[in-house]
């Protein structure tokens, strides 16, 4: 019974461990990235439309 509960209690720390982890990776770790993007200029009329509508 003592092993049961030890794996138990060792299955439970790890587990919240792990989790703990994670959630940390999350909030630590940027979701964007800082690089800038170039955008290309419209070459033609149809292109200038297209972009004016997004």
């Amino acid at each position: 019974m003592k092993d049961f509960k030890l794996k138990l209690t060792l299955t439970i720390l790890s587990s919240i461990v792990f989790a703990f982890i994670f959630i940390l990776l999350a909030l630590i770790l940027p979701t964007k990235s800082d690089k800038v993007t170039l955008e290309k200029r419209p070459d033609n009329l149809l292109e200038h439309i297209s972009k004016s509508i997004k």
